[in-house]
């Protein structure tokens, strides 16, 4: 697996909801699990961004998507984090669900995407509209 370019804080615990910017019919998702998670003893995993997440879908544009879990890889967080000497954040906190594969299921993606996902996840950068 590739390593990323920036320096991103884990700012995305268990628990954290955020909006699903792709258009594969969820709408809101809730962070349940957190892979490749090298934690300490009850210290709750973080994620940031080019972090796979297990997400459990609380709000969908479908019925019968609700209460799924899914595999989703987080694009934008709201935590500055560094980029060379720059400090980078976005306005929220979104992810895009993907497969085992890591393709993504939606055809598009809403918002922007961070650029530091581009060499682990090219097809979901693809997709997307704009990379910041």
């Amino acid at each position: 697996m590739l390593g990323l370019p920036a320096k991103i804080g884990m700012a995305l615990t268990i628990g954290t909801q955020m909006i699903c910017d792709d258009n594969s019919g969820a709408k809101i998702v809730e962070i349940i699990g957190v892979q490749h998670a090298g934690t300490r003893l009850r210290r709750y995993p973080g994620a940031g961004i080019g972090g796979v997440v297990t997400v459990a879908v609380k709000k969908a544009s479908k019925p019968e998507m609700i209460k799924k879990k899914e595999k989703a890889l987080i694009i934008r967080q709201k935590k500055e984090f560094r980029r060379g000497k720059q400090r980078v954040r976005f306005e929220d906190n979104a992810c895009v669900l993907i497969d085992d594969t890591g393709l993504p299921k939606g055809t598009e993606i809403k918002g922007c995407v961070a650029r530091e996902i581009a060499d682990r996840f090219p097809k979901v950068v693809g997709v997307a509209s704009i990379v910041v």
